[in-house]
């Protein structure tokens, strides 16, 4: 069913007399979620005031006509906060200013002018199973594999040390790992490995004091105790650095032989995932040398200033050396899974899918080529699949979700 005006007048007017179910609880609070003004519309009808007003407005107090009111109200502006107050209405334009004030429920979903001309009348989702597997949101949790070869399941196990090697111990602490220098160590250098399958993101200290923030289907290769000239560490998938500075021994991210991103000290986010188009480095605070190849292959490299991206395509499962510099790149959506939200913002139905998969643990295929859709609005990663999956369906979207794991794109 459609999110429109009907529907969540429906919904407001059942919680503030019966409550509502757990499903239509949820499919409410996507809406309350989008706007302020939403949830003050709600909170008001709930609190009585608004109810017995518009029930004194009306002749009778029959369940339809109430409804009628809470959409009227609705249309009015009281519960879509981007529509203004509409014009005079011929009946016929009714269910058009309807389905608009529902487009604007969270986000709109739109491939071209021609495809909203043609998708007037959303269709309903093909859903496999009258009732899905509740597919939840990733968390944070990571695989260490230690200099040995063991592995430690760092989801699993209680704050305090995990391990001990060649003069640090890795200590976990509130889904955070550290390491505690006590004592110089061997002469070897020991490396570990941290790694986030899909469905888990996780934080780590490295034991310079630099902090690493690992999105989910990452790994990062990095040693026990930092020696030399310089640190190195290796990255794939996408991870966010706040570089511990020190100009005696710059900070190097080598990123599966393909880019080098050089620093001192700075904040920066590498994206490197071997299913993207390109692998993009940029920076929020500082100066990095972004490298494309080889690393001593300066007369390939760019100097980033905050706020710029450096781009790398990919051809196949490489990147083909050709910099570019995009000058002002969208930090909010570079940023967004770190700070908990999907930005969607002009990304195509194959981007948005790869996100999913990596953070809901679900792999995507499509029934024939995948739609030309341009999705816009931002989320919180916390809801579940099938949440999203209802927000997108409701503007246009068709899919089925077998057995949890497998989402199916028509």
């Amino acid at each position: 069913m459609n999110l429109d005006s009907t529907r969540i007048a429906t919904l407001l007017l059942k919680r503030s007399q019966e409550g509502l179910s757990d499903q239509e609880a949820a499919e409410l609070n996507v809406w309350l979620a989008a706007s302020v003004v939403h949830q003050h519309f709600a909170d008001e009808l709930e609190d009585g005031a608004l109810f017995s007003e518009l029930v004194s407005r009306s002749h009778q107090q029959s369940e339809d006509i109430v409804l009628g009111r809470v959409i009227d109200r609705i249309l009015e502006g009281g519960g879509f906060a981007s529509e203004p107050p509409p014009e005079r209405e011929t009946p016929h334009l009714r269910p058009l200013v309807r389905w608009l004030a529902a487009a604007s429920v969270l986000f709109v979903l739109a491939a071209s002018s021609y495809w909203w001309a043609i998708s007037f009348s959303p269709q309903e989702p093909t859903v496999a199973d009258a009732r899905p597997v509740t597919v939840m949101p990733g968390k944070n949790g990571a695989i260490l594999t230690l200099a040995d070869g063991s592995q430690l399941v760092l989801d699993s196990l209680g704050d305090g040390r995990v391990a001990s090697q060649q003069g640090a111990n890795a200590v976990l602490k509130a889904g955070s790992l550290a390491y505690d220098q006590t004592g110089p160590g061997s002469n070897e250098t020991e490396f570990n490995t941290m790694t986030t399958p899909k469905g888990r993101q996780f934080h780590v200290t490295l034991p310079d004091g630099t902090g690493v923030w690992l999105n989910a289907a990452s790994s990062l290769r990095y040693p026990t105790a930092f020696a030399g000239k310089e640190r190195v560490v290796i990255l794939t998938g996408e991870a966010y650095f706040e570089v511990a500075k020190n100009e005696k021994m710059p900070f190097r991210v080598e990123v599966s032989n393909r880019a080098t991103v050089e620093v001192l000290g700075t904040h920066f986010n590498v994206k490197a995932y071997t299913n993207e188009e390109s692998i993009d480095a940029t920076l929020l605070e500082g100066s990095v040398r972004v490298t494309a190849g080889e690393t001593h292959d300066h007369g390939n490299a760019v100097r980033l200033k905050p706020g710029q991206q450096a781009r790398i395509p990919r051809t196949g499962d490489r990147a083909d050396g050709l910099l570019r510099v995009v000058a002002v790149a969208d930090i909010d959506n570079v940023m967004a899974w770190k700070n908990g939200t999907f930005n969607f913002e002009g990304q195509s139905l194959v981007e948005v899918m790869r996100q999913l998969e990596r953070w809901y643990d679900i792999n995507v295929s499509y029934e024939g080529s995948p739609r030309g859709m341009k999705f816009f609005g931002k989320m919180d990663r916390n809801i579940t699949l099938n949440e999203l999956l209802t927000i997108l369906s409701n503007n246009g979207l068709q899919y089925r979700l077998e057995g949890g794991k497998t989402l199916i794109i028509h």
